[in-house]
């Protein structure tokens, strides 16, 4: 028998897992053995998926509706989003420039197929999504990580661009809210940055996936200041469909047609019974229940960030939108990662340890997700206060 080891290509030693997921299974272990475990680590709504997307769903698969749509996905269902950006945003946008795609994930994918040749480079935020400088690395581009603090809300600014930019960047990636820091980037700074980007003949990426769970401001889209700019978004947060795998891009007309190409090759098509579950998201009723939801999630933030704040976290940037806290755990341990591991073990809550955002001071910080009912929150600051008080 052939013993020799498995051919596995050199761009795999960059591709990271999850180490999060290493602690979330320590958590299950331990719910299994009988332990009460707080999970404040989970990027993912505890909110089911609102009844009537479920209830179209249902309707899809009884109709019939299981056979593949175009690549770029239900005319119906881009022609839907494009009104949501009419009536929401007051932004014209062209049913033709959205490609629906399996997830956020898979619309990432797509631009970074259609933008990246060997060696090319992005920039993007550390702390930041970690999954994005791995879609670069896949396509054999090179993420340059940017070293970003509160000074900037956690945000790249154009200042940043005009530091970093050089011969072989193509593009910058932001992501308005950000995950983990759920910061905002500023109107002004965006269209700064997006001034610099076509004057260097690049283009910015903008991921708008938690763009619904925006709390204190109105969430303005990077499309109303520019048609070239490649927004990504989501039906994974705020509409709280994760499990159908359904997402989206608005690309610059110029790229339509290679995005289509590439994903008639790639993937084919996103998910059909999701697509037309997707149009009832858009319905008045639907989006009744998911603004409630965003005023749930904002009790949540306004619970659970004075609690860490009073505990002793650092936390110098109130966050703006999604579901995440990060915070300065250096007060608790020098190890973000060994802090987390303790807390988990003493008295049962599961937080996310900064390593899997970047090379940017990571042992330094700690994420919390307020993806759970407030008296779930409520228990958790609890154990913490036993714990590090």
């Amino acid at each position: 028998m052939d013993k020799r080891a498995a051919h596995i290509a050199r761009r795999m030693a960059d591709i990271e897992p999850f180490h999060v997921m290493d602690l979330l299974a320590r958590a299950r272990r331990l719910e299994a053995a009988g332990r009460s475990i707080v999970h404040l680590e989970i990027g993912e709504p505890d909110f089911p998926t609102p009844e009537p997307i479920m209830e179209a769903g249902r309707k899809a698969l009884a109709d019939g509706h299981t056979h593949y749509t175009p690549a770029v996905g239900l005319p119906a269902l881009r022609e839907t989003i494009a009104g949501f950006y009419r009536d929401r945003h007051g932004v014209d946008v062209s049913p033709e420039r959205i490609i629906i795609t399996p997830g956020a994930s898979g619309a990432l994918l797509l631009v970074m197929a259609v933008l990246l040749d060997p060696g090319d480079q992005v920039l993007m935020a550390d702390p930041g999504y970690p999954c994005n400088r791995h879609f670069v690395r896949t396509f054999e581009g090179e993420a340059v990580s940017v070293p970003v603090g509160p000074e900037s809300a956690y945000q790249l600014t154009a200042e940043h661009l005009e530091s970093h930019w050089g011969e072989r960047s193509v593009a910058a990636m932001v992501a308005s809210p950000a995950n983990p820091t759920g910061t905002l980037v500023s109107a002004d700074t965006m269209k700064r940055m997006l001034a610099f980007t076509a004057g260097r003949g690049g283009r910015l990426i903008v991921d708008e996936i938690y763009h619904g769970l925006v709390y204190d401001e109105e969430a303005i889209t990077a499309l109303a200041h520019s048609p070239d700019v490649f927004v990504i978004n989501s039906f994974s947060k705020y509409f709280g469909m994760t499990g159908w795998r359904l997402g989206w891009i608005v690309a610059p007309e110029d790229y339509v047609r290679s995005i289509d190409k590439l994903a008639q090759n790639l993937f084919l098509a996103a998910p059909t019974p999701a697509q037309h579950a997707a149009l009832a998201a858009f319905q008045p009723e639907t989006l009744q229940i998911l603004d409630a939801r965003r005023e749930a999630f904002r009790e949540r933030r306004d619970f659970l960030l004075p609690a860490l704040r009073d505990l002793g976290f650092g936390i110098p940037v109130t966050p703006e939108g999604a579901f995440y806290i990060y915070a300065d755990s250096t007060a608790f341990d020098s190890d973000s990662q060994r802090l987390a591991e303790r807390l988990l073990e003493e008295v049962g809550v599961a937080i996310t340890p900064g390593l899997d955002f970047g090379h940017h001071r990571p042992q330094a910080h700690v994420r919390f997700a307020y993806t759970r009912e407030i008296a779930e929150l409520e228990e958790g600051v609890a154990r913490l206060r036993r714990s590090l008080g």
